[in-house]
């Protein structure tokens, strides 16, 4: 039987992943599951201080993920409906590799695997490649106050985890596709074309 589409739109801080969820979403018809990010208590002081709040923030992430995957598979996937959102669940492992050190970034590893393993994952994957300049650029407009003093270093580290982690999930989950889009280049925003160009391909995928 032919899996129903989950779509998840990834990228690092900045990337635009919401902006073309919701795009798409509405282009086909979909409905939408979006992160939880600015509800995060931690995440003010874990800009002002990473080492001292990054484990409470990143457990904080994950189980508010995990309820919202949940629930998307009881609503959409166990029903064979499909479902889009702009992030997939292993980006916890992404930032808690960054941020996390020895023994906390092992219990949260263990944390991760026992809640997540046996869930659903996206077997399709947008992601929103960008260099450090675009970013920086995107996280100025959408002026959350909390990223104002966001560290260059840091975001430049997330860009490389990001293509390290795209490539571990394309050898190791060879059934989920990923489409990559230059977000220097690709403007989904203002034209209308590189929308729509993303969109066919997608609707390929459905049919």
């Amino acid at each position: 039987m032919k899996l129903a589409p989950f779509i998840a739109v990834e990228g690092p801080i900045g990337a635009g992943k919401t902006t073309l969820a919701s795009m798409l979403a509405e282009e086909l018809q979909l409905p939408i599951m979006k992160e939880i990010v600015e509800e995060n208590p931690f995440i003010d002081k874990f800009y002002q201080n990473m080492d001292d709040w990054s484990f409470q923030l990143e457990m904080f992430f994950l189980c508010n993920r995990y309820k919202q995957l949940k629930d998307i598979v009881s609503e959409y996937i166990d029903k064979g409906k499909p479902v889009i959102s702009d992030y997939h669940i292993y980006k916890n492992l992404i930032f808690s590799d960054r941020t996390l050190k020895g023994n906390e970034r092992e219990k949260y590893r263990q944390i991760y695997h026992v809640l997540t393993d046996d869930l659903p994952k996206p077997n399709i994957i947008i992601y929103i490649r960008a260099e450090l300049h675009t970013l920086l650029k995107r996280i100025a407009k959408r002026g959350r106050t909390f990223e104002e003093g966001i560290d260059h270093n840091y975001l430049q580290q997330l860009i490389e985890d990001y293509d390290a982690a795209m490539t571990a999930l394309a050898a190791h989950e060879p059934s989920t596709h990923i489409i990559t889009i230059n977000g220097d280049v690709v403007d989904f925003v203002e034209n209308k074309e590189h929308f729509e160009e993303i969109a066919t391909q997608i609707k390929e995928f459905m049919e």
